[in-house]
């Protein structure tokens, strides 16, 4: 059933062959959803996010692909925040208005809600369209949509999503919430293989909370994957940045990309380093004979959390675009961005390897 399965899609979203295929990947970071947030989203009709992406959404659009790590569940009211997270159903709405295509939803918190919050938050972006991996409501829609085939542009992706664990919390069959292990992994990588992807992806929620440098599992297994066909992978986890690497051979082809963590993309963390994340593009080029990652660079954002009218107030910056635009900031806040700014661009700038910043800035066309 999988084989008639992703040749129906192949069928509906391949385009016709050229010389050269080209698409846009963008990957950002955790989307998370504590109390005051949700608290600040309410309003009289329901729940609105929109003033959270307003700035943010014309460089996500942007993309032809964008992934978000989801990571909380939609279990449904009542709503709450850390330590057992259920958000309302417009917050993933709104990240998918602000040019988000797939949700990674493997992660610590994919069995808070138990049961109900897998299966529900699974339904919920069912229902908005919205493509997603990493858990599942049994072992049959595992084997049915996972990995995830994505084709856009001629360009055939496999996502892969994986979490170290999910708490404590047992996850109740028949759901499933895929647990880092290096068998499965590697099982998972030959399913794969036989799509036939040009590119193999890994979503990886691992590493050690608040620390800005990955540890020895997260270089082990990286290597691991890669010396076995992965050609990108993305961390989370963290909640701050860690380094990008992307390596290069002896001609500079980048030949595979590991964003150990983005850091945050949403929250109500705020203590340093936690307040900001960075957006990292990829872009593919296919001919005849291969596909190759023609290049890799990253932007920085910033969570910006402001009081207004006795209420807290959410919204994401782009770095560059606003750090010359300083009335848009209440002057209090302005050298807390800047500092954000400063740490994000220090680390980056002194363990990248062979990855540009770049600077992304709103057009009128």
């Amino acid at each position: 059933m999988k084989k008639i399965i992703l040749f129906y899609l192949t069928v509906l979203t391949a385009l016709p062959a050229t010389s050269q295929q080209r698409i846009s990947l963008l990957f950002a970071g955790d989307a998370m959803q504590h109390l005051p947030q949700i608290n600040s989203a309410k309003t009289d009709s329901g729940y609105n996010y929109s003033s959270c992406f307003q700035y943010i959404k014309d460089e996500i659009s942007a993309a032809d692909i964008a992934v978000i790590n989801l990571e909380t569940t939609h279990a449904g009211a009542p709503y709450r925040g850390f330590p057992a997270f259920s958000a309302p159903d417009k917050f993933s709405a709104a990240l998918q208005e602000a040019g988000f295509d797939i949700f990674l939803t493997c992660n610590n918190h994919s069995a808070d809600q138990g049961k109900k919050g897998i299966n529900r938050t699974i339904d919920v972006l069912d229902s908005l369209q919205i493509k997603h991996t990493g858990t599942f409501k049994n072992l049959q829609q595992r084997k049915l949509f996972y990995p995830l085939i994505i084709i856009k542009n001629g360009i055939r992706l496999a996502f892969l999503n994986y979490t170290y664990g999910t708490n404590g919390i047992a996850v109740e069959a028949p759901t499933i919430v895929n647990i880092i292990n290096d068998k499965q992994i590697m099982e998972d990588i030959e399913e794969a293989k036989r799509y036939k992807p040009d590119m193999i992806i890994a979503c990886m929620h691992w590493g050690v909370e608040y620390q800005r440098q990955p540890n020895n599992e997260q270089r082990r297994l990286a290597k691991l994957m890669t010396e076995n066909g992965v050609g990108v992978i993305i961390g989370s986890h963290p909640h701050v940045i860690q380094p990008i690497e992307a390596k290069t051979d002896e001609k500079g082809q980048i030949g595979h990309i590991v964003a150990y963590s983005l850091g945050n993309f949403i929250s109500n963390q705020n203590s340093r380093y936690t307040d900001s994340g960075a957006i990292i593009r990829i872009e593919l080029e296919k001919d005849e004979e291969k596909t190759i990652i023609s290049n890799c660079s990253y932007s920085l954002a910033w969570r910006y959390r402001y009081p207004e009218n006795n209420k807290k107030h959410y919204t994401i910056l782009p770095a560059s675009f606003y750090e010359n635009k300083q009335e848009v900031i209440q002057p209090t806040l302005r050298q807390a961005m800047k500092q954000s700014m400063d740490d994000a661009r220090s680390l980056l700038d002194k363990h990248n390897i062979n990855v540009s910043y770049c600077e992304y800035a709103k057009t009128d066309e």
